[in-house]
């Protein structure tokens, strides 16, 4: 599908009779940083300890959700058990220590490029997270200098974790912007799905192990392998914006 094709297509679907492309929603972990590889490994840990089964790919599944509702739906198809929002924030706290203790992780490679071309073409970006990482948050506005402007939707920011529409929605409220003036950009298929439900137009890249196949599935309107191969596609992008 060509950058034209799914923009009619999502002009089509959603009613709208325009694009007019202000701003970028751009989720952090597997988009801004590499670090679902250890963040997998210290759910599983985690889970493990608790007596629970998991896989490390059925993480990568979850991303997007906050970890309170990792947590809860995890114990209770796993477990049996109800979690309280006092027990999930505790085994959350551990489990942001395993994610510590096994390292810095890095910027994922080329996305610094592919925010600074929408800054240079006036678009503003809005970080949009589940995530409650500190960490991880701390580090955004310095290895992403002056991208954001301290815009930023979190797991604190919010009582429903995507699959839910509310984190896209919220941004959106906080920065005065309506669906067909934003993009989403994602690497996970619950992340989609939040983007996809809001109104966005919802770019997913593979970054990861799922296959494109769920990208779309999910609602994702485009599809890119890896972000070097969005950088070389925006030029084409914001023409196919600028004509709708």
């Amino acid at each position: 599908m060509t950058e034209q094709n799914a923009i009619a297509n999502y002009l089509k679907y959603t009613g709208k009779k325009s694009f007019n492309f202000t701003t970028a929603l751009v989720d952090m972990d597997g988009v801004l940083f590499d670090s679902m590889k250890n963040h997998t490994r210290a759910w599983v840990k985690l889970m493990k300890k608790n007596g629970i089964k998991c896989t490390r790919d059925e993480f990568y599944m979850y991303e997007g959700m906050t970890g309170r509702d990792i947590i809860k739906m995890k114990f209770k198809n796993g477990a049996g058990k109800n979690v309280t929002d006092d027990e999930a924030q505790a085994l959350y706290k551990v489990k942001t220590r395993y994610f510590t203790e096994l390292g810095d992780v890095e910027t994922m490679q080329g996305t610094l490029e592919v925010l600074k071309a929408f800054k240079q073409a006036g678009i503003k970006c809005v970080l949009v997270t589940g995530s409650g990482t500190q960490a991880m948050l701390d580090r955004v506005d310095t290895d992403y200098p002056d991208i954001f402007d301290e815009q930023r939707i979190t797991a604190v920011d919010v009582k429903r974790g995507k699959p839910n529409p509310e984190p896209y929605l919220k941004a959106m409220a906080k920065v005065g912007v309506q669906p067909n003036e934003c993009v989403v950009l994602e690497n996970a298929p619950l992340g989609v799905q939040s983007g996809h439900t809001a109104g966005c137009f919802t770019i997913g890249v593979t970054t990861g192990p799922i296959p494109e196949k769920d990208m779309y599935k999910a609602g994702a309107d485009m599809v890119y392998k890896d972000m070097a191969s969005l950088l070389e596609a925006i030029p084409v992008l914001l023409e196919a914006f600028k004509s709708e």
